[in-house]
């Protein structure tokens, strides 16, 4: 069953073509993590397969209304800063929005997703605390938490795991593994291309608009299509503690 399906997607903006052409599938139970250098067009592929950009081409999300859109994918953003000073939980609890009639309650089903995301990222101790006066990373994983608490059956993140510390990004990408598992599905940009060898079951790699690679890790984080897309060579390899991936240093 296809959870998101886009096709001959393209975008320009102020003149400049972001898209080209980009056609891509998830299916149920993947974690696909997409990678690429800066300005490849990640972020904009994201936005405009959620219909948040107007943009040529087909995109299965994009034609739904926004309400089916809201049961059918979460999203994060890159932008994560909270400006409104309500308590953790109350935000967590924002992702029931779109499953519960106008006016109601949040009823102890709901509670209990909402209860459920907060264990998951570690923000048990502040969920009385106001969410404006989180750190950085805490706010990101407060916003995690309500993606999360939406339940839906695709989650797509813009690059959550920045501004976090080692432990709370290996814990992140823990909790899509997760969901990869009990057959949801992530799809989520990252710029850390270990964390992307070691949890992702498939990366697509996107250069200059355009897809170039899609496919297991161990296929897309090869030597030449690093150089190709980044400039730099790699040393991967899979050890008894699984894949470890570490960018060396930038061709000349």
């Amino acid at each position: 069953m296809s959870l998101l399906s886009v096709q001959n997607l393209s975008l320009t903006l102020r003149g400049r073509p972001v898209l080209r052409d980009v056609n891509l599938e998830i299916g149920k139970g993947e974690f696909v993590g997409l990678i690429g250098p800066n300005g490849a067009g990640k972020s904009s592929l994201m936005r405009a397969a959620l219909g948040l950009v107007q943009a040529e081409g087909r995109s299965s999300l994009a034609l739904m209304g926004s309400g089916k859109r809201a049961k059918a994918a979460a999203w994060m953003p890159q932008a994560r800063e909270i400006a409104w000073p309500i308590p953790v939980e109350r935000l967590v609890a924002l992702g029931r929005l779109p499953h519960l009639p106008s006016g109601r309650g949040l009823p102890p089903h709901d509670q209990t997703l909402v209860d459920r995301a907060i264990t998951h990222m570690g923000l048990d101790a502040m969920r009385k605390r106001a969410a404006s006066r989180l750190s950085g990373g805490e706010q990101a994983r407060a916003l995690i938490a309500r993606a999360l608490a939406q339940d839906t059956p695709l989650l797509m993140a813009d690059e959550p795991a920045a501004g976090l510390d080692p432990a709370h990004q290996i814990s992140t990408m823990e909790v899509f593994s997760e969901l990869a598992q009990t057959g949801r599905s992530a799809f989520v940009s990252l710029h850390d291309l270990g964390l992307a060898a070691r949890h992702c079951t498939r990366i697509i790699l996107m250069v200059e608009g355009r897809i170039i690679a899609d496919g297991p890790p161990a296929e897309v984080l090869t030597q030449d299509l690093m150089a190709q897309a980044f400039g730099i060579s790699v040393w991967h390899q899979q050890t008894d503690q699984g894949p470890v991936f570490q960018p060396l240093s930038v061709l000349k």
